[in-house]
């Protein structure tokens, strides 16, 4: 399989580190009401898609930078891929 990256370009599997599913990457606010019940779902409760899903990968072999990739499950084609979006902030100098 071969993963798009923003910044080097097409490259192979063996450069990214598989996370799973994309939706991780918005953790429940701990300071919520109901923190203890969305922490359960957050961490036990996953789908099992077929078809497109956004998941999160790492290029540790490159960039250094988390992707999301859209990826067909049953195909394992990938659609496209783009930089993670993240609560902090990014900018060049950090």
């Amino acid at each position: 399989m071969r993963i798009p990256c923003p910044f080097c370009g097409v490259r192979d599997l063996t450069e990214f580190t598989y996370l799973g599913d994309a939706s991780l990457a918005q953790r429940p606010d701990p300071a919520s009401p109901d923190a203890a019940a969305r922490f359960h779902e957050y961490v036990h409760l996953r789908d099992n898609p077929a078809g497109l899903h956004d998941e999160l990968w790492y290029h540790g072999g490159g960039c250094r930078s988390w992707l999301t990739v859209t990826r067909n499950t049953r195909t394992h084609v990938i659609e496209g891929a783009k930089l993670t979006r993240t609560s902090k902030s990014w900018t060049a100098t950090s």
